[in-house]
């Protein structure tokens, strides 16, 4: 009879421990059109002034501010100490450099820290970067601060921000605004991917129409892009944004280009903005300066979301001459200029009497100076310490200590402070109030959301209606997509809505036993009679109980250092996907991903796998190597991967792994491959099958040995070899290295019973790495067995 070993000789120092943790996530009701805020606490904190340190060499802080420095982006390595009221953190080799456009050239500075340059996909608090915004246009320090307030209040996704104050070197430098970066993480944490296209829009983005080639859109001002992309680089695909343009320029026609924009606009969100941008007077974004906003193409939704940006020109700060306080609030944007943006949108009936009730509604809740003034007040208290002491605050425009009072009372001749904050608020509010026509409306629908059942479970659906007297609501459903049935649906609090009298109308629909293909759409009527329909012109589809699929995550590698190449010869992490089941899965409306919490941060390609097929992926953020290389890359310290169902079934889980520590080169995979649970690989095996430690065990070879084991494997100094023979035989054991050549062999004549032999490599000067141990049982007859093997951990 014949055994065949795989043993493991290893390091004698090497930390043996291991960890892996199962995770189970469950996805909450999602929202069609729901955009999430994450919360501002603790980063962006703004009940305190954290305090933010910024160290590092003096000779290269001197570089940063030295004049002719200014358009450098390189990051120079730092030190930064964040410290609130309740504890302090230190992040060492930080990127640290000047940011912004005009303020590069302010005596006041503006600075980027960046978490990632120098420590790859390394966050704090889930952010990569932190703009630090010296205010040196804002004498009062709290316009874009109150900006993005507004913004998220009213549920768009501005970014968070709060006062902090500023050390570098222990040299006091001010007060700044810290705002949130916009870029993948953003979009991901507002809108649960960060797949899509991410546009930043600068002057002179006016959104034109320059022709059907997308590569019309690419054009640059000052070395950049107008329309600058800052997801998926390697791809350079601008047709989604040549069609946002098309349709908003060329279609003349209201009804189809209400039925067209809103395929692919968030329009809903957008009217809001208007509303607001015209409140604060911030000239400086499309509608009039053709600047400073993003553009995200939500693949969740197939829309695109408006994101604003830099927003301190905002509240009565001036450089043209105009009076923001008054100016007419339905002739916003610039006379000579076109702005499809604004005009084309206004021009629609329904969307212009919807720009007006919002505004409307914001001058009652939010822009109420009652409520305001407290708020500004509050924030002034806080701050006001720390913009006393700022004494960078004067340099630009000679602002003196007490001018950061006055302008929050009065506006402060001859500069671009042509109002005083409240002022301009309260002569806004007037002028808006009076200038208002609120007509009746159409009912507004929004945030239409639903769950994603199993079988036989109820299905549950929500909506907002915003009108002043709501008829009737109705959910219409069909599971063949031509014939709706209708639903009645309710502001009970009993319906799936929240609670009564919300303005969340809710309906459950009982499950379904088999799965089912499930469109639909929502209808309200107002007393008179005025109908709206989300979708305008289409409808709703996602799937329900739809079994899992049989793909899983088989083996992955997180330390790859040696042990296989993708085709351009890096040696990256990788994961290794296996089909388990008898029919092929189609891995185009997939997601791979290495944070549970972003399900579809990675969209696989568009390719089947089938059954009994290992398909490699290269968690190398490199996406421009092939379409097996993820966004993102493996922490050999610990984290997590994911495979997830796409956005029709609520991204509901496939496979997921928790991880701990992996050492260099050291493969992770199930056993058995695709159902079993996970362990260390002895022989990484990418593409492959795996085999692992424990023992591919045939009960025949019973009838001579029972009871075997390899102890300790892996092993440093010495291995034991234990088991029982049945009955009376010749025993030869040899151990050979990966090449066959042997390194050791011995045997035993005529043994019987408990048999134990030992092997002590140190003394035969055999390095560490991967051996065969081969047993040979004969007996009286013969007999001979078949091959059991023991795969073991491998490590380096």
């Amino acid at each position: 009879m014949k055994y065949v070993i795989l043993i493991r000789r290893i390091s004698p120092s090497f930390d043996l421990q291991f960890r892996i943790t199962f995770f189970f996530l469950m996805l909450p009701v999602f929202g069609v059109s729901q955009t999430p805020l994450p919360p501002l606490e603790p980063l962006y904190i703004d009940s305190e002034v954290p305090r933010i340190d910024i160290l590092l060499p003096e000779d290269s802080l001197a570089i940063i501010l030295a004049p002719g420095n200014e358009s450098s982006n390189y990051h120079f390595h730092a030190t930064m100490v964040f410290t609130t009221s309740t504890f302090s953190d230190t992040l060492d080799n930080v990127g640290f450099r000047l940011r912004g456009n005009t303020s590069r050239f302010a005596a006041k500075k503006s600075f980027k820290v960046s978490f990632n340059t120098y420590v790859p996909g390394r966050e704090y608090f889930g952010v990569e970067k932190l703009n630090l915004n010296g205010e040196h246009n804002d004498p009062s320090v709290i316009r874009s601060k109150l900006s993005w307030d507004l913004f998220r209040e009213i549920g768009i996704p501005a970014p968070r921000s709060n006062h902090v104050e500023l050390y570098i070197n222990d040299n006091y430098f001010g007060l700044y605004i810290s705002v949130e970066h916009i870029d993948e993480e953003f979009v991901a944490n507002r809108f649960g991917s960060n797949n899509g296209n991410l546009y930043k829009c600068l002057w002179p983005a006016d959104l034109n129409y320059l022709g059907d080639d997308p590569s019309l859109y690419k054009f640059e001002v000052g070395s950049r892009r107008t329309y600058d992309l800052k997801t998926n680089t390697d791809e350079d695909d601008y047709s989604d944004l040549a069609h946002f343009i098309f349709v908003l320029n060329q279609i003349a026609d209201d009804p189809t280009f209400v039925c067209e924009l809103e395929k692919i606009f968030n329009v809903e969100a957008y009217l809001k903005v208007i509303a607001m941008e015209i409140l604060i007077a911030n000239w400086d974004g499309p509608i009039i300066n053709k600047n400073n906003f993003y553009l995200y193409q939500n693949t969740q939704t197939g829309k695109f979301e408006y994101i604003p940006y830099d927003l301190d020109n905002t509240f009565g700060i001036d450089w043209f001459q105009v009076d923001w306080g008054i100016l007419n609030i339905y002739n916003w944007a610039a006379n000579a200029e076109h702005r499809p943006i604004y005009s084309r949108i206004m021009a629609v009936t329904e969307y212009r009497n919807q720009v007006s009730y919002h505004m409307n509604q914001m001058l009652v809740n939010q822009f109420n100076t009652t409520t305001f003034f407290s708020r500004i007040d509050s924030l002034k208290l806080m701050i006001d310490p720390f913009a006393f002491a700022d004494n960078y605050r004067t340099l630009d425009y000679g602002f003196s200590v007490s001018d950061f009072n006055d302008s929050y009372i009065t506006n402060l001749p001859p500069f671009h402070v042509t109002y005083g904050l409240k002022p301009y608020i309260t002569t806004r509010s007037n002028s808006s109030m009076s200038q208002l026509l609120v007509n009746d409306i159409i009912p507004i629908v929004t945030d239409v959301t639903h769950n994603f059942p199993g079988l036989n479970e109820s299905v549950v659906f929500t909506a907002k209606i915003e009108d002043e007297a709501i008829a009737n609501v109705q959910l219409f459903f069909s599971t063949d997509g031509i014939g709706f049935q209708p639903f009645s649906m309710n502001d009970g609090g009993i319906n799936g809505d929240v609670q009564a009298g919300d303005g969340i109308f809710g309906v459950t629909i009982p499950g379904l036993p088999t799965p089912e293909e499930i469109s639909y759409f929502i209808q309200a009527t107002d007393n008179m009679v005025q109908t709206e329909r989300k979708p305008a012109c289409d409808y709703y589809t996602f799937s329900i109980g739809d079994q899992i699929p049989t793909i899983r995550i088989n083996e992955f590698m997180a330390a790859n250092n040696s042990t296989d190449a993708d085709e351009a010869g890096d040696f990256d992490d990788w994961i290794e996907i296996f089909n388990f089941g008898p029919s092929p899965v189609y891995l185009g409306d997939k997601f791979l991903t290495d944070d549970l919490n972003l399900p579809n941060r990675w969209q696989m390609p568009d390719m089947y796998i089938y059954p009994d097929q290992y398909l490699l992926f290269w968690a190398d953020d490199e996406g421009f190597q092939g379409d097996r290389h993820t966004n993102f890359k493996l922490n050999k310290d610990g984290e997590q991967i994911g495979i997830f169902n796409g956005f029709s079934s609520g991204f509901s889980v496939i496979d997921t792994i928790t991880y701990g520590p992996q050492a260099d080169d050291m493969a992770t995979g199930r056993l058995p491959n695709g159902t079993g649970p996970f362990q260390v690989m002895v022989i990484p095996t990418p593409g492959a099958a795996n085999s692992g430690v424990v023992s591919i065990h045939d009960p025949s070879i019973n009838e001579i040995i029972e009871d075997f084991s390899v102890v300790p494997n892996p092993f440093s100094e010495v291995i034991n070899v234990n088991f029982s023979l049945r009955k009376r035989a010749d025993v030869n054991w040899v151990i050979s290295d990966v090449l066959g050549q042997v390194v050791f062999e011995n045997t035993l004549a005529q043994a019987e019973g408990e048999v134990s032999f030992s092997w002590h490599p140190t003394n035969r000067k055999v390095s560490t790495g991967i051996y065969y141990l081969t047993i040979i049982t004969s007996d009286i007859t013969g007999d001979s067995s078949k091959i059991i093997t023991k795969k073991l951990i491998y490590v380096n």
